[in-house]
């Protein structure tokens, strides 16, 4: 194997590694769904804190949702679950569940429409 199959814009980090292989979150409050929001403008001189963490926290300035979290970091929901479940043990960020959830009529008919396309 090659150095460039292990490269992509960088070294490439395996996402178990930046969770140090925990696949679990304490509290299982990150649905796919859930809004994220900021309790603090940031990480600076907290323990254990990864670039991710930070990132995670720069994008929840506003309410945004695990899923967008997840796309805006580049990262796959699970990892992005277990960094979120760091951040809210710390106290820097704070999760609500959306008011309202779709139907499932709707998301049927939202799937038939993307199928369609």
């Amino acid at each position: 194997m090659t150095d460039s199959e292990w490269l992509d814009d960088g070294p490439l980090v395996r996402p178990y590694a930046l969770v140090r292989g925990r696949t679990r979150v304490r509290n299982d409050v990150f649905d796919l769904v859930a809004f994220v929001v900021a309790l603090v403008d940031t990480l600076h001189g907290w323990m254990h804190v990864e670039p991710e963490h930070t990132r995670l926290l720069t994008l929840c300035r506003s309410p945004v949702s695990v899923s967008e979290l997840s796309a805006g970091v580049n990262l796959p929901i699970g990892v992005v679950r277990v960094l979120l479940g760091d951040l809210l043990d710390m106290g820097a960020i704070k999760v609500r569940e959306p008011v309202e959830r779709p139907s499932v009529q709707l998301i049927r008919e939202v799937l038939t429409g993307l199928r369609a396309l």
